[in-house]
């Protein structure tokens, strides 16, 4: 997409431009920044998020996991499963909305993989819903977003 379909079509235009710049951003401290300083910044450590938040909150997040998706699949760097999770995870915060990032691993076609997926409310905003990997440690960004009913 050139440009000037982008200013034009693009209704998105501020999400994708930040999902471009958090991608680039997360890739980099991942590669270069040691994984203990890291993850002062992901959240609270082994606490998971409410299941409930309002429906514009899972609107908004549907609209994140496109863009980030769609991004994501276009950087020049390489943007995996935990560069997508955190992405969406700022994303999502900058709006008040919690998430869960989950990390886990499993095995596939022998080999052990690590794999990171991000949850708001009942939705897997990125990296689907982790049903092939064990969980080995989540991180929650906690907002008083939970629905009364």
């Amino acid at each position: 997409m050139g440009i000037i379909a982008f200013l034009r079509w693009n209704t998105q235009k501020r999400l994708t431009l930040l999902s471009y710049i958090y991608s680039a951003f997360f890739s980099f401290e991942i590669r270069f920044i040691k994984s203990k300083y890291l993850r002062k910044g992901w959240g609270l450590e082994g606490v998971e998020s409410p299941e409930t938040v309002e429906p514009w909150k899972y609107r908004y997040a549907r609209n994140v996991a496109y863009v980030v998706d769609r991004i994501c699949t276009k950087t020049a760097w390489e943007s995996k499963c935990l560069v997508r999770a955190l992405t969406a995870q700022k994303l999502l915060k900058a709006k008040g909305i919690s998430s869960t990032m989950y990390l886990g691993c499993g095995y596939d076609e022998g080999k052990m993989v690590a794999h990171a997926w991000l949850r708001c409310g009942k939705m897997y905003v990125t990296g689907g819903d982790g049903s092939n990997y064990s969980i080995v440690d989540k991180f929650a960004v906690m907002w008083n977003d939970v629905t009364k009913d």
